[in-house]
């Protein structure tokens, strides 16, 4: 069947098929110009997390303006006039640009300590550094101990300052996000409509061309900022943060990422090429087979609208590793066919080439998209994303190597090849070889070890990063957030949600609720009367949010907190160190300056839902930090220090979200390498048929990827997004080895059915074209620490180290095995 596909259409007529796959090619290329990137903070979370969905509630409800953060280190005194002239004329500078509505600093920020005012003037309005003259002795040390700003807006050594650019509101993006949000919710629960499924597709699209259109401006934004920061460079170290500068930079990574792992690679493969066969010919032909596949999967991806981000940032570097692995068996097999038939036609050694690799590569490439594809059972989508993205593009890569490959070599002259020379006694081969027959034992009793090392390796494994730890020390990223972390109280957002229980509206309590219960209790709502502000502000509320705000303040891994509580502790300062009673704060909360209550009231009470917010932001770099038991603490310990136990709470923002993605990765690791490795299985017994044959394959590969498990183990590499996906990916290019060598081995035990000579013919046929692909893999793995991704660098570098370690397992395990076990018959 195939070989009359191949006589009567593609070797009959090549210049058409050719024609006929680059116009298609050329279509796929166009779209491949529309390839997206998104480096959004969706892209780290679950696709269904409640706790996501009750974030994005809360923020609705609390004053949380989108901002960017300045940390500005003069070289002079902080409050120096020179200092605050230059921390003026920036602002000034700041503030012409569109977008950014304000900006918070120690020059108008209300100073209601220096020295000690009346509460009342709070509600008159109260002055600020740049409206009138202070005591700056007075000022630094209210910046300094004042629970709004010390930890915050100035340093403990108060030589760093922050200003936080608030930028304008955009509804629009919201009510998209919203909008989509909601039909997807429908669409997940089966519950959807035709009509709401149209909507939902127009909606999506709707959406992207406009966040698209706003990640142009922010582009522009950030460089305009940036331009303006760089020209006090010279007076003071300035660094820009925030969640959309994070964004737009690693935006900037991946495009820089996929330029480089490309151009690189290639450059890296033409190397290779040229040391191996030392001919033209086999460096173009597989270079183009390369670029012609990359540029189709591409273009499949741009034409689906399915979207780059930091974890499919590699997909180019896959692919061309992929394709170049498919090829090089081509090559290595029609040399050899070459060799052994100098006087074949270039018909017949194509056409043999073609059919006697056609076999194991399918069978190969089915396993490779199987370790792909179950990385669809992740439910972090960028995850499932990289899975349906290279399946798609290693289904190409067949296809267009099979076609271009016998075409381009049927429409050249033949080329005679030469005997590969014997080789000596330092080649990787033979010693592999010499190793398998004489020091069998040997290699048995170090895949033991490997197993011990592996399991005692993975023991120790954690589920646990730092994003600041995602980015090199050396990038404007990492610079910022350890200045942000250290001086400044701390980088990921945490908010404790208390919802109060009015006695009138009492409802009973189950002791032990669900967590689906206390998300809908949270969801109830309160009809407020116009008077509720002057009862709102109770006793034993304002004593519920003050215990709750100092046990949080006492934990090593938390930086600054912000509630209530802080407004109580100024407060009580500014009324002859007497508690501020609930009649003082409704006034305060309904005369206060709207800007004013914007800083210090708004963020922290909503009233008409009944709660209170307490913010407070850790410390990431903190080594100790341990984010789930951290959580689980303050979720256990709350209990017990909210005596009211008709009070509830919730813990929610980045922090928690974050966390649920890091949690889910076991449970992911686990069901994708179950997956994996059951499929596997039935694939091995349905090219093999064979049970025996099926053990000795899975064997062979588990030992190999489980020592990955035991590197980042002993090494303390945590599991995260990035080497969640090595072990999948490493089975799947990794069984090719084991694919090609055992279906070499069975056609060289039919010579003389002996076992040992079987595996030396192996070794010195199909065992090169293992090496090289090897090769090839290593050393395209390896440009991945050029990125400035930390993840990407410990996922490029551990898949080197896993795939070498598959390499020793093929030319030493596998063979060994297939001798000791003798699974083939004797027919």
């Amino acid at each position: 069947m195939i070989k009359k596909i191949y006589d009567n259409v593609i070797l009959k007529f090549p210049i058409a098929v050719l024609l006929v796959l680059f116009t298609s090619i050329t279509v796929l290329g166009y779209y491949a110009t529309k390839l997206e990137i998104d480096a959004s903070a969706e892209t780290l979370l679950l696709d269904d997390d409640k706790d996501l969905k009750f974030s994005r509630e809360v923020n609705k409800r609390y004053y949380n303006p989108n901002f960017l953060v300045i940390t500005y280190s003069p070289y002079d005194e902080l409050l120096s006039k020179t200092s605050l002239d230059r921390l003026s004329s920036l602002s000034d500078d700041l503030l012409k640009l569109e977008n950014i509505e304000s900006i918070t600093s120690i020059l108008n920020v209300p100073l209601v300590q220096s020295p000690i005012r009346p509460i009342s003037d709070l509600v008159d309005g109260v002055e600020t550094l740049s409206t009138k003259e202070y005591d700056l002795t007075l000022v630094k040390k209210e910046f300094l101990t004042s629970e709004l700003y010390s930890n915050n807006l100035v340093s403990p050594d108060f030589k760093t300052t922050a200003l936080m650019l608030n930028l304008k509101e955009d509804k629009k993006y919201f009510e998209l996000l919203e909008k989509r949000n909601d039909l997807l919710a429908k669409k997940r629960a089966n519950n959807i409509t035709k009509d709401e499924l149209n909507l939902l597709n127009k909606t999506v699209l709707e959406f992207k061309e406009y966040r698209d259109f706003l990640r142009e401006q922010e582009t522009s934004d950030i460089k305009n900022i940036r331009a303006i920061i760089s020209k006090y460079d010279n007076q003071a170290s300035i660094f820009l943060g925030g969640i959309n500068m994070i964004a737009n930079d690693i935006v900037g990574f991946v495009r820089s990422d996929l330029l480089i792992y490309g151009s690189t690679l290639v450059f890296l493969l033409i190397f290779i090429l040229w040391f191996i066969f030392r001919h033209p010919r086999w460096i173009i032909l597989p270079i183009v087979i390369c670029l012609l596949s990359v540029v189709s999967t591409a273009g499949v991806l741009g034409l689906f609208n399915w979207e780059v981000t930091v974890i499919s940032s590699n997909f180019i570097a896959l692919q061309l590793i992929i394709t170049i692995s498919i090829v090089l068996h081509l090559i290595v097999r029609y040399r050899e066919l070459n060799v052994k038939y100098k006087n074949a036609s270039q018909y017949k050694l194509v056409i043999n080439t073609i059919l006697s690799k056609m076999n194991p590569s399918f069978f190969a490439i089915i396993t490779t998209i199987t370790g792909f594809a179950s990385l669809v059972l992740s439910s972090i989508q960028p995850v499932k994303n990289l899975g349906l993205m290279m399946s798609a593009g290693i289904a190409i890569s067949l296809i267009i190597a099979f076609l271009v490959f016998p075409i381009v070599l049927i429409m050249v002259n033949k080329k005679d090849e030469h005997e590969r020379e014997k080789n000596s006694k330092f080649s990787l081969i033979s010693k592999a070889s010499y190793l398998v027959e004489n020091k069998g034992s040997s290699i048995l009793i170090g895949s033991l070890l490997v197993v011990v090392f592996s399991l005692s390796g993975a023991s120790q494994l954690i589920v646990e990063n730092s994003f600041i730890n995602y980015f090199k020390q050396s990038t404007d990223i990492y610079k910022g957030m350890k200045v942000i972390d250290e001086n400044l109280g701390g980088t990921t957002p945490l908010d404790v949600i208390i919802k109060f229980k009015d006695e009138e509206k009492t409802v009973k309590i189950v002791e032990k609720a669900s967590e689906d219960d206390f998300f809908d209790d949270f969801e109830d709502e309160y009809k407020e009367s116009e008077n509720d502000e002057q009862y709102w502000f109770s006793q034993d509320k304002m004593n519920t949010i003050t215990k709750v705000h100092n046990y949080l303040d006492s934990l090593e891994e938390v930086g600054k907190v912000q509630s209530l509580a802080s407004i109580l502790k100024v407060g009580k300062l500014l009324n002859d160190n007497k508690e501020l009673d609930g009649i003082t704060l409704a006034l305060l909360y309904k005369k206060l300056p709207e800007r004013y209550k914007d800083l210090i009231l708004a963020p922290y009470v909503n009233i008409e839902h009944n709660e209170a917010r307490i913010t407070m932001r850790i410390v990431d770099s903190n080594p100790s930090l341990r984010r789930n038991e951290l959580l689980n603490k303050i979720n256990t310990d709350l209990r017990d220090i909210i005596e009211n136990k008709e009070t509830s709470y919730k813990l929610s923002n980045l922090m928690v979200l974050y966390n649920n993605m890091l949690q889910s990765l076991f449970d992911s690791q686990i069901s994708t390498l179950g997956f994996v490795l059951v499929i596997l299985f039935i694939m091995f017994l349905l090219l093999f048929r064979s049970l025996k044959i099926a053990f000795i394959a899975l064997i062979a590969n588990i030992i190999p990827i489980s020592a990955i498990f035991g590197i980042m183990g002993w090494l303390n590499i945590p599991l995260d997004i990035m080497t969640i996906t090595i072990a999948a990916i490493s089975i799947g290019i990794g069984v090719d080895d084991t694919i090609h060598y055992i279906h070499r081995f069975k056609e060289e035990y039919k010579f003389d059915h002996n076992y040992i000579n079987a595996m030396k013919r192996s070794h010195e046929s199909i065992g090169y074209a293992m090496y090289y692909t090897s090769l090839v893999v290593v050393v395209g793995f390896s440009i991945l620490v050029l990125s400035n991704l930390i993840p990407t660098i410990y996922f490029g570098l551990l898949t080197v180290v896993v795939m070498a370690t598959i390499l020793a397992s093929a030319l030493l395990l596998l063979p060994r095995l297939i001798i000791l076990l003798k699974p083939f018959t004797k027919h």
